[in-house]
């Protein structure tokens, strides 16, 4: 049954982002309010629309909803997979995702200080790994090294 689901809400998430989709939907608006002044604009008239839009509306969010989390859970896999292979990365990034809001808020003014330090106050904030932090603390220190060097 799962699997079924799967399909028909990735099909569906599919088929409501076309945009043939939207022009079907704003060619069904527009008969509808074509037809306004036939029914005398009354509150049966009203209804129609009203409950045809809440139904699709409370259906397709449940809809996009699981194709999202599909995805993000598919792109989170692929991300730690990424940081997990490549020597260089900061594998504390791994399963992040699961982490509070102040945590995640407290990681990424590390990442900003980080950046900071690395790149200065006329540039904007990159996010630089833990061996381009080794790497820019090294280059200030050899300037360092060599600006008291050459003073004396």
């Amino acid at each position: 049954m799962e699997k079924q689901f799967v399909k028909f809400a990735t099909a569906t998430a599919r088929v409501a982002g076309k945009p043939w989709t939207f022009i079907a939907c704003l060619a069904i608006v527009l008969g509808w309010a074509a037809t306004g002044p036939i029914f005398k604009f009354s509150e049966t008239w009203q209804l129609v629309i009203n409950t045809g839009t809440t139904i699709i509306t409370f259906l397709m969010v449940f809809l996009i909803q699981n194709t999202q989390n599909r995805d993000g859970a598919a792109m989170q896999a692929k991300l730690d997979e990424l940081l997990h292979a490549v020597g260089a990365a900061d594998e504390r990034f791994i399963g992040i995702e699961h982490l509070t809001d102040r945590d995640l808020d407290r990681i990424l003014a590390e990442v900003e200080a980080r950046a900071q330090r690395l790149h200065g106050d006329d540039q904007m904030p990159v996010v630089a790994t833990r061996a381009e932090d080794l790497t820019a603390s090294n280059r200030k220190a050899a300037r360092k090294s060599a600006a008291k060097k050459a003073s004396t």
